[in-house]
């Protein structure tokens, strides 16, 4: 069961950013920008290499807390800032991104702010990342 209280962290998760998972991303959301796989085109355009679509980081914070939830379903909003992008270098390692997250308030309407952390290479790549909740 979830615990509804100020200042309670959520189970941290870690995910390896793969290449193999832009491509998966690109066709799921039918954004074939280049610079998302295409290493060439993102250093000749000013990149340090291919880099993480920023929903895909997104949709990946947003797992600590669906997954922490009792049910998904209790997630009523969900925003965040795009910061820095998420550099995937090539090889099965990828990039690691780490999230977490805690309670951040616990409202009278029955709704709680959950903020999140993404990291990548030691630095913030999610800015203001944060979700309301339903608490029952």
């Amino acid at each position: 069961m979830s615990n509804f209280e100020v200042g309670t962290e959520l189970p941290p998760i870690q995910v390896h950013v793969t290449r193999d998972m832009l491509v998966r991303y690109a066709g799921a959301s039918l954004d074939f920008n280049p610079i998302h796989w295409n290493e060439h085109f993102a250093k000749e355009v000013g990149l340090p290499d291919v880099i993480g679509h920023g929903m895909l980081t997104m949709a990946l914070g947003g797992r600590v807390v669906t997954d922490w939830l009792d049910d998904p379903g209790q997630l009523i909003d969900y925003s965040v800032r795009f910061t820095r992008p998420v550099v995937v270098p090539y090889g099965d390692e990828g990039a690691l991104v780490e999230f977490t997250a805690k309670v951040g308030q616990v409202r009278e309407d029955g709704t709680a702010r959950i903020d999140i952390v993404a990291k990548f290479d030691g630095k913030a790549v999610l800015g203001k990342a944060q979700s309301v909740v339903r608490v029952s």
